[in-house]
């Protein structure tokens, strides 16, 4: 029990450590905040007209289908227009119709708009006797906050592997380590306590980073208790391997950010490229954050069907990293052992 204290201790004096252990909060608070802001207002078209030009009819009209801007003069309606920011399109009276003013540089889908939109004006008063459906506006940042939210756990949930690693590090270059071959401590007791720390803090920044994203039930909360568990374990193992494998800090961090990678680029290839092909996705999930990324991304949906499968997956990963450290250390898998 004191070698843990002792360990929380020294992680309270490495601030990359700490930095780590925030980022994925702060990220969450960030995505649930713009979770709550209405953006629909960003899709509505924004049309510019000079005063006492066209009628209180079209612009009325116009209102229809999105903002109108009133401009003084043609010279201020130009400008307006010609500003990078916006996507104002003019409308100018001719003769009986109407004409639309572009800058060139609007959004195809503003400049399709400009384009049609004489014509439309044109045959307004038919289009008048139609009936009208108004739709759901579809919001289309829904699927890509799940993604995002779903990276920012794995980040929350795999960061035990830069905890464990960076405290090893450092203990060798602040001559710690040779400390710690001559105390009275078994190699099984020296590996329980650098797991315990990365695996304590990832489970911890993971789970305020759920709570701030998702209102899971019941059973949705022990899945993603499940997965949070088990991915922050395995990535204290990887922790453990790149501190021993090491031998500076620039170097560790090299690893970090390639393990770190890894873990985020292979469950996004999954998700957007590899739909469709087994075998690629079978592979991917020699890479944990794979299972993790499945599992998070079906509780989003509203579904666990893959959240049995992922965590025996998971599970797996656990069983075979640990044996592979135990052995790599030279550490017996029963029995008693000291360093």
């Amino acid at each position: 029990m004191k070698g843990l204290l002792y360990q929380l201790k020294s992680v309270r004096k490495d601030k990359f450590c700490i930095m780590s252990f925030l980022l994925p909060i702060v990220v969450a608070m960030a995505l649930n905040f713009i979770g709550s802001i209405d953006l629909s207002s960003l899709g509505e078209y924004d049309f510019g007209v000079v005063a006492g030009d066209v009628a209180p009819e079209t612009q009325r009209w116009l209102a229809r289908y999105g903002s109108v801007t009133i401009c003084q003069t043609r010279e201020e309606l130009l400008a307006a227009i010609r500003e990078p920011s916006t996507n104002l399109v003019g409308v100018e009276r001719d003769g009986d119709g109407i004409k639309t003013i572009i800058a060139g540089d609007e959004l195809a889908i503003w400049q399709q708009t400009a384009g049609t939109l004489p014509a439309l004006y044109r045959q307004r008063e038919t289009a008048a006797g139609a009936d009208i459906q108004v739709l759901e506006q579809p919001d289309v940042l829904a699927g890509y906050q799940y993604l995002f939210t779903a990276m920012t756990l794995i980040v929350a949930m795999f960061m035990g592997c830069t905890f464990n690693a960076m405290n090893i590090i450092t203990e060798k270059e602040e001559g710690i380590a040779l400390i710690n071959e001559i105390l009275p401590m078994t190699s099984r007791q020296y590996v329980v306590q650098k797991i315990f720390i990365g695996f304590l803090f990832g489970c911890l920044s993971s789970v305020i980073a759920t709570a701030l994203c998702f209102r899971l039930i019941f059973a949705g909360a022990v899945v993603m208790l499940t997965l949070i568990v088990l991915s922050a374990f395995v990535s204290a193992l990887i922790g453990l391997f790149i501190g021993r494998i090491s031998e500076g800090l620039m170097t560790g961090v090299v690893y970090i950010k390639i393990v770190m990678i890894v873990f985020m680029a292979i469950p996004l290839l999954k998700y957007l490229v590899a739909e469709g092909n087994e075998a690629v996705l079978r592979l991917c999930y020699l890479v944990p954050s794979s299972a993790t990324f499945e599992g998070i991304m079906d509780l989003a949906n509203g579904g666990m069907a893959t959240a049995g499968k992922d965590i025996v997956i998971l599970f797996a990963h656990c069983v075979v990293w640990l044996l592979f450290y135990l052995l790599l250390s030279g550490i017996p898998t029963h029995g008693s052992s000291t360093k």
